[in-house]
């Protein structure tokens, strides 16, 4: 299965428009298995994936093995889905998958305080000063995920208007860090870290984490800015299929961390 690991690894840009333009670059190889199973991890820890018996392999050749079950049935589907042509675009858990034994179980600390950087200029702490309909919506829509943070992770955030950078109480961004460590596994930090980096916001992913906010209010909190601005000024159609594709990627990181529950 060389050919199908070399197109997964090449296709592996976290941005869906870069993906989707190496993609057009080269042919998508043809599928070559009839049946999709789920069978035990090789290491008798997990499950894999099992193309007509033979267990699939990341593009670093290791296994691809995850811990649930439930994880290995989306990444079943996913593999089922495909059709004459194995298209690893549409294949956002098995990216993911790769992405977390491939490279995060590497350095897990690495993406782990990349989460924490997030923290400290987050998306929801950054206030407009004008006009005042938007400094009311964001208010009313982000403010509930302030509280939260702080009533329940002990996470105190200081608000700022405009782009200033505003540097975060320690204690705040400690507050962020213990919530993380519940999740703290290859996987669940893949998961974490797309959601952060789709949104723009620790918070919204931790709150997600937590069960706090469902992933469609994660993403309609993430949008309060955009959405704004289309209500006033409209969008096209090439910024809608961007956000299109960007959803679909959350929808992906959202399902498997819930699956890894």
């Amino acid at each position: 299965m060389a050919d199908i690991r070399d197109d997964l690894s090449s296709l592996s840009d976290p941005d869906p428009v870069r993906r989707a333009q190496i993609q057009m670059l080269k042919p998508l190889p043809k599928r070559f298995y009839k049946t999709v199973s789920v069978g035990p991890a090789e290491s008798g820890n997990g499950h894999t994936i099992l193309l007509d018996g033979r267990a699939v392999r990341t593009p670093a050749k290791q296994p691809l093995t995850v811990p649930t079950a439930a994880v290995a049935a989306l990444l079943a589907a996913e593999w089922d889905a495909q059709r004459q042509e194995i298209d690893p675009a549409t294949m956002p858990v098995t990216r993911l998958a790769n992405t977390a034994i491939d490279g995060i179980s590497k350095d897990i600390r690495a993406v782990f305080d990349d989460i924490l950087n997030f923290a400290g200029t987050d998306l929801l702490c950054y206030r407009a000063s004008e006009p005042e309909g938007l400094v009311a919506r964001q208010a009313e829509r982000w403010d509930p995920v302030i509280t939260w943070a702080a009533d329940t992770l002990g996470a105190r955030f200081i608000l700022a208007e405009g782009i200033v950078h505003q540097a975060q109480p320690r204690a705040a961004i400690n507050g962020i860090a213990e919530a993380l460590r519940a999740f703290a596994t290859p996987l669940g930090l893949a998961c974490l870290h797309t959601i952060t980096t789709l949104t723009g916001s620790a918070l919204l992913a931790i709150a997600f984490a937590e069960q706090r906010l469902s992933a469609e209010e994660a993403w309609a909190l993430a949008h309060v800015d955009e959405d704004w601005q289309i209500e006033h000024w409209g969008t096209d159609d090439e910024a809608f299929q961007r956000r299109e594709n960007r959803w679909r990627e959350m929808q992906a990181a959202t399902a498997t961390l819930d699956a890894l529950r």
